[in-house]
C-alpha cells in the first residue's frame, strides 16, 4: 500500500514540475539536463528519483502537468460571464498571443515548443500530447457548436473539423512567429479565424 502524498512532497515535486516547464519551453527538451532543473529548484538528485523514475517519466508528468492547467484555464475563459461564446473564442486567442510569442513565454508555450521534438523521441509522451490537444480542440470545438446555437458566429464546416483546423492554424502561426521574431503571423492567424467563423 502507497503512501499518501503529504503537502511537503506534493509541494517539491510541482516545484520541479514548474521549473522545468519554464526551463524547457526556453530550451527544449533534449537540451535542458536534470542538473539544471535540480539546481534551479534547489533539489538534491536523489530526490528526483524518488518522485519520477528516469527523464522521460519526468517528461510525461511536466506535459501532463502542463495540459491539465491549461484546460482549466481554457474552461475559464470558455465561460466567462457576459460574454457571447465568439467573444469568449476571440479572447481565447487573444490571450494566446500574449502568451505564446516568440519572447518569454514563462512556460505556457510548453506544447508548441516540445511538440515536435518530443513526439519523436518518446512514444508515452507522444501520446500525452495527443491526449491534451485533443482535449483543446474538444473544447473548442463544442464552444463553436454552442456559438452556432445562439447566433454568435456561424461556419461552414462541421464544428469539430473546424476546432482542428483553428488549432492548427495557431500552431502553425506560433511557430512562424518564432522564426520570423514578429507577432505578423498572429495578425494573420486572427483574420483568418474570424473569416472561418464569420465575424466581422
Amino acid at each position: 500500500m502507497s503512501r499518501p502524498k503529504t503537502r511537503e512532497t506534493t509541494d517539491v515535486r510541482q516545484e520541479i514540475l514548474d521549473v522545468g516547464q519554464r526551463i524547457m519551453a526556453a530550451k527544449g527538451y533534449s537540451a535542458v539536463g536534470l542538473n539544471e532543473i535540480l539546481a534551479t529548484a534547489g533539489v538534491p538528485k536523489g530526490s528526483f528519483y524518488h518522485y519520477f523514475g528516469s527523464k522521460d517519466a519526468f517528461g510525461e508528468a511536466l506535459l501532463e502537468s502542463y495540459f491539465e492547467a491549461y484546460l482549466a484555464e481554457l474552461d475559464e475563459v470558455l465561460a466567462l460571464p457576459g460574454l457571447t461564446m465568439a467573444q469568449r473564442l476571440m479572447k481565447y486567442w487573444d490571450i494566446w498571443q500574449q502568451t505564446q510569442s516568440f519572447q518569454d513565454c514563462q512556460g505556457k508555450c510548453l506544447a508548441v515548443k516540445l511538440g515536435v521534438e518530443v513526439a519523436d523521441l518518446s512514444e508515452t509522451m507522444r501520446a500525452v500530447l495527443k491526449r491534451g490537444t485533443s482535449g483543446i480542440t474538444d473544447r473548442i470545438a463544442q464552444a463553436i457548436e454552442t456559438g452556432v446555437a445562439q447566433g454568435s458566429l456561424t461556419t461552414a464546416g462541421e464544428p469539430h473539423a473546424v476546432a482542428q483546423s483553428l488549432y492548427q492554424l495557431w500552431v502553425g502561426a506560433s511557430v512562424m512567429v518564432k522564426i520570423t521574431k514578429s507577432v505578423q503571423p498572429f495578425g494573420t492567424a486572427m483574420s483568418t479565424t474570424r473569416q472561418i467563423l464569420n465575424l466581422s
